[in-house]
């Protein structure tokens, strides 16, 4: 998900221009929940400095910073103010109350599997953070975490493009990386969605005499 406004073309225009703040603000920005298209300007940073614009490695650590700070605001936003606007949006969505306090329960399970290959799933890397603030996980384990997942993803991510780049056209490694992510964000929703619909069932079934 990104702003419609923001082209391929704009964001590596974007990428060139402000190099290094670009990738540092592009992802940090992301993290807290403002769909800004992050991976695709850290995959353009990893690109120009592929071409020698830009420094590989001063990329990779904005990339890194940038994610690890993002998702710490996002993590605080969620535990402050999170809960509330959750329910708002169950209220907008028509789901009930239980429903959310199952899938916060849920959440909760896999909180850390899921802050940290959230990095590398379309959609849910913009709401991951938040939601660990959400559902209060221990903010030293969201830390290590999210430290964790922040570092494997800039590395993926910087060094693909760093080296792809040279014979890969840049649109078509975004292209690549959104498909990718689109295919793992369903398997996570599969993830999530099926146990709960299986326990609904299986509370539906044990109503019947």
């Amino acid at each position: 998900m990104s702003f419609d406004f923001l082209s391929l073309e704009s964001i590596q225009e974007i990428a060139h221009h402000y190099g290094y703040w670009a990738v540092f603000l592009g992802i940090l920005i992301e993290n807290l929940g403002v769909p800004l298209p992050g991976e695709t300007i850290t995959l353009a940073g990893g690109f120009l400095a592929g071409s020698g614009e830009l420094s590989y490695w001063v990329v990779l650590g904005c990339a890194i910073v940038g994610a690890v700070l993002g998702g710490n605001i996002g993590y605080w936003i969620g535990r402050w103010g999170g809960w509330p606007l959750l329910l708002n949006l169950g209220k907008f969505f028509r789901l009930r109350e239980e429903k959310l306090l199952e899938f916060k329960a849920q959440f909760s399970q896999n909180a850390g599997k899921t802050v940290f290959l959230g990095r590398f799933v379309a959609l849910l890397r913009i709401v991951a953070s938040p939601l660990a603030g959400i559902v209060e996980m221990p903010y030293l384990q969201f830390t290590l975490y999210n430290f964790a997942g922040a570092s494997a993803w800039a590395i993926v991510m910087v060094t693909s493009a760093f080296f792809a780049g040279k014979f890969i056209p840049l649109e078509q490694l975004v292209g690549w990386a959104a498909r990718f992510g689109i295919v793992t964000f369903l398997v996570v929703v599969a993830w999530f969605a099926i146990p709960m619909w299986l326990e609904s069932r299986k509370a539906e079934s044990e109503k019947i005499p």
